[in-house]
């Protein structure tokens, strides 16, 4: 296969791909048809958005040939040249999208990334934004639109550079009906304006299937056909696609499947009650999750909770099940308050979560064992109870796995099994079947009709498909935290006279909402006129750069949190720092025990208490004062003047007097010994030359003087040195969680499928943060001068300059870090680390790089922290300027350009 043919926009062959010993695609080779809507089928895992992340350029190729739009992928020239003309909008809501910027801020950094000006911006943002609805929300921030209008800004942001190929991932997942409907309505139209734009689509979504040109039906990473949804219904002799798919199957699959058969139920006089709410209601602050809600629920009845994701459906299950306390109205659980606290009742309930909640490091037996304990299922019953869970729900041949290995639809049976372990009366079911292929969703509802129908226990159900829905006996639609209506599901369409329990969904949604019901307008102004305006790429762009820097920007003004800490961390720690630490030893608490009560023993404790390093409190009565004082920490000297310490003296004899010194700080106590016996010293010089007329030997004294801090005080000598170690470690850890947050949030999808480049995507990112660095230098320089009084006796300019550079090199040592770190804890420990330590120990700050050996001093010579600090205490203590420091600045100018090649270098354009 050389070059991708006209009537094909892709072709595949031969790709495979592996996530270490999963296998998501094998051997796959396929042709994708120019100018049509083909579709991904099939349930979650199977390998469509892997597929589709390939054919996008988003995920590097392991194995085989993907060709897109004339070229192969593997080639990165080709991807930069046909980047502008693909759009690739990625699975879940909003993925693509900045939640803190507005729509209109969104769509505006996406027409930077693709090079169009500001009067084309204006005119494609408006006519995109009028054909969907969205016009009237511009202003409103992306984290507070609805999930249908965040799929529709996620196609906004996609389309508006015109592409030629569309490839969307799943863009209806965890929406309402009328949202999903109005989403193809768009498609639909936009392919009418711009035929030739092909369009590739992954859905779980059967009844969606039916719109599309072509189908592609896959599972276990391999493609099961290929061809119209019209020519696979006929080739399988079915009535709907996925009847189609399981037809589909290898035979292996297929004869597990048995169509489900729901017997009806039978209401009796023992049908009593199970769950009653009324006026259920959950706020969280301002936000109402769940609105008044009224339903009942009659015992071994299967009761559908249908919505979109957002609308209250498992919030309500969590006030049913006690895990969340309702902020108004009740629930009545077998007729009895729901408390928390009542376990008895609790018991009498199963929960099988979104998540499924099991033990990953447990085997299924252990879960099993686990669970029966938690729920009190006496000892001795527990060995049977484990087998007949095992024996119903076919869990023999995984009992000895771990969950995390168990294929998705083995692992639902295993959650269904641990919900039921205790044998409640309700089980409650928050989409249990959402991504599992339809064999397995139909041997899974085989499993909760014999619970039901044959055990008698009531299930409460949610879910997003309408086919299961279907099969409930009843069920509430409900949307935006209201139950629009509870009924049996063909009550229900006939209510609307609707043709599907769909449709009819979709008329209630309308009713509740009536902005709903204003459709948007038809007409695509002229942004798609008669085919793709592709832009052809450029090298390097400080456009580009700057878009990111101006969203960066954005969403650090609204992010309190990051603001303040860039802002004002370092300050405060500083501030703590020069308050709460101090190497002086000045105004030590310390007390007399005269026990000579003379004149001379007295002039002994006035030459103490002269001094700055002292201060004297009262007098020690006996030496349990002096243990209880020194056990307090009220003082930290006691000075013991013996009895007959005058007399001795006179008459020449030795006299000893005891300093009782607080040990508990080593340092601190050295030099208050120190201190205390230089004074002593003084004092018997002093008296010698006095009272004894004696001199000192020799005629001269040494005066010692201490240049550039001759009080030997803390400050002066703290504040240089901890200004470079604040301005490395904020800006570097800040900068790496700016991007490992996009990798966590996924928005680095962005990075791989625009024509950004690693260059312009690094440096875009950096620069808010050596502005803010550099802005939080200035102010650290200013309270150091006048809250610490520590003057900068040096050159200002110097030391601005040498700020500026070295917060360069901090955020870039930030990009460094985060080009290997996918969490933002694993960024922030990583940087931490790799900054302080090196600064702290190897670069001066305690001991002189000069006095180091080996890999030490090697480390030292080359970390620009060391010159920081160099530049920094020449500056503040030195008063020296750009000739005496010029040296310095060379070694941290080189580590600029030698740190951001490292971080553009590792920093993949596509994801592995």
């Amino acid at each position: 296969m050389g070059h991708t043919s006209e009537s094909y926009i892709v072709e595949l062959e031969h790709v495979s791909l592996a996530y270490k010993e999963t296998v998501a695609l094998d051997d796959i080779s396929l042709q994708i048809p120019a100018g049509k809507m083909v579709g991904l089928i099939g349930p979650d895992g199977v390998g469509k958005s892997s597929l589709l992340a390939l054919i996008s350029g988003a995920r590097i190729i392991q194995k085989g040939h993907v060709h897109v739009l004339g070229g192969d992928m593997k080639d990165g020239g080709h991807r930069d040249r046909v980047c502008p003309q693909i759009a690739y909008m990625p699975q879940g809501l909003g993925k693509n999208l900045y939640a803190t910027l507005s729509v209109e801020e969104n769509l505006q950094f996406f027409g930077r990334l693709f090079g169009h000006n500001k009067a084309e911006r204006r005119k494609r943002i408006d006519d995109l934004t009028q054909s969907t609805g969205l016009y009237p929300f511009l202003d409103r921030p992306v984290g507070k639109l609805s999930g249908g209008m965040k799929q529709k800004l996620g196609l906004c942001c996609a389309l508006i550079h015109d592409p030629k190929l569309l490839i969307l991932d799943e863009p209806t997942t965890g929406v309402d009906p009328l949202a999903r409907s109005q989403f193809w309505d768009l498609i639909d139209r936009i392919r009418q304006k711009q035929p030739d734009m092909s369009v590739i689509v992954a859905t779980a979504y059967m009844d969606e299937a039916q719109r599309f040109d072509c189908l592609v039906m896959m599972d276990d990473g391999k493609v099961l056909d290929t061809d119209s949804p019209q020519a696979l219904l006929a080739k399988t002799q079915m009535d709907n696609l996925e009847s189609a798919f399981i037809a589909l199957q290898p035979e292996a699959k297929r004869k597990k499947h048995q169509a489900v058969d729901i017997p009806p139920l039978h209401l009796d006089s023992q049908n009593d009650v199970a769950i009653e709410a009324t006026d259920l209601t959950m706020r969280f602050g301002d936000f109402t999750a769940v609105n008044h809600v009224n339903f009942r629920i009659l015992k071994g009845e299967i009761f559908g909770f249908l919505g979109s994701n957002g609308c209250g459906k498992s919030t309500t299950m969590k006030m049913l099940t006690g895990l969340l306390t309702a902020s108004e109205g009740q629930a009545l659980l077998f007729g009895q308050k729901i408390n928390p606290g009542d376990m008895t009742t609790r018991k009498r309930v199963g929960y099988m979560s979104q998540a499924f909640s099991l033990y990953t490091e447990l085997t299924v037996h252990q879960n099993l064992v686990l669970h029966a304990r938690l729920f009190g299922v006496p000892e001795a019953d527990i060995p049977a109870r484990v087998d007949e869970m095992v024996e119903r729900f076919n869990l023999q041949h995984v009992i000895d796995s771990l969950p995390n290995s168990l294929p998705l639809g083995v692992k639902q049976r295993l959650s269904l099994a641990v919900a039921m372990v205790h044998k409640p009366e309700l089980l409650i079911l928050d989409e249990p079947t959402s991504g599992v292929d339809p064999i397995a969703r139909d041997n899974f509802w085989r499993l909760m009709i014999e619970l039901a129908r044959n055990d008698k226990v009531t299930i409460f159900i949610s879910t997003h498909f309408m086919n299961e829905a279907e099969r409930c006996d009843r069920i509430s639609l409900m949307h935006a935290g209201n139950v629009l209506i509870s009924d049996t599901p063909a009550n229900i369409v006939q209510s609307k006279q609707a043709d599907s329990l769909e449709q009819a969904f979709i008329q209630y949604l309308k009713e509740s909402d009536p902005s709903n019901s204003d459709s948007p307008e038809q007409t695509l102004q002229e942004t798609f006129s008669t085919g793709a305006t592709t832009r052809k790429p450029q090298g390097f762009s400080l456009k580009r750069t700057f878009s990111y820097s101006w969203r960066e920007s954005l969403e650090l003004t609204r992010d309190p949190i990051r603001l303040t800490l860039a802002l004002l961390g370092s300050i405060i720690l500083m501030t703590v720092l020069g308050l709460g630490i101090s190497f002086d030893v000045e105004d030590l608490n310390y007390a007399i025990l005269d026990r000579d009560q003379t004149t001379l023993s007295q002039n002994y404790a006035l030459n103490l208490s002269g001094s700055r390093y002292f201060t004297e409190k009262p007098p020690i009565r006996d030496y349990q004062d002096l243990e209880k004082r020194l056990r307090k920490g009220e003082i930290s000297l006691a000075i013991e003047i013996p009895p007959g310490f005058a007399r001795n003296i006179k008459h020449g004899r030795d006299v000893e007097i005891a300093a009782w010194i607080d040990g508990s700080m080593p340092t601190r106590a050295e030099t208050i010994n120190g201190y205390v016996q230089g004074m002593h010293q003084n004092w018997m010089a002093y008296q010698a030359r006095v009272n004894l007329g004696q001199r000192e030997a020799g005629n001269f004294t040494i005066e010692t003087r201490y240049r550039y801090n001759p009080d030997v005080e803390s400050l002066p000598a703290m504040i240089p040195a901890v200004i470079p170690l604040l301005m490395l470690m904020f800006p570097a850890m800040l900068t790496a969680l700016s991007i490992v947050r996009e990798k966590e949030l996924g928005s680095i999808i962005n990075l791989y499928v625009t024509p950004v480049t690693r260059t312009e995507f690094l440096l875009g990112k950096q620069l808010p943060y050596i502005v803010l660095a550099t802005v939080n230098f200035i102010l650290l320089l200013i309270l150091s001068v006048t809250a610490f009084q520590v003057p900068i006796t040096g050159s200002v300019l110097a030391l601005l300059l040498a700020g500026v550079l070295f917060n360069i090199v901090a955020t870039g040592i930030g990009l460094f870090a985060s080009t290997f770190t996918k969490s933002q804890i694993a960024a922030m420990v990583l940087t931490m680390i790799g900054t302080m330590i090196p600064a702290v120990q190897f670069s001066g700050l305690l001991n002189p790089v000069d006095s180091m050996e080996g890999a030490g001093r090697i480390v030292g010579e080359t970390y620009p922290a060391t010159y920081m600090f160099e530049i920094s205490r020449g500056a503040f203590s030195k008063a020296l300027g750009f000739p005496d420091l010029h040296q310095s600045f060379w070694p941290i100018m080189i580590a600029i350009p030698v740190i951001l090649t490292l971080a553009i270098v590792l920093l993949k354009k596509q994801e592995r």
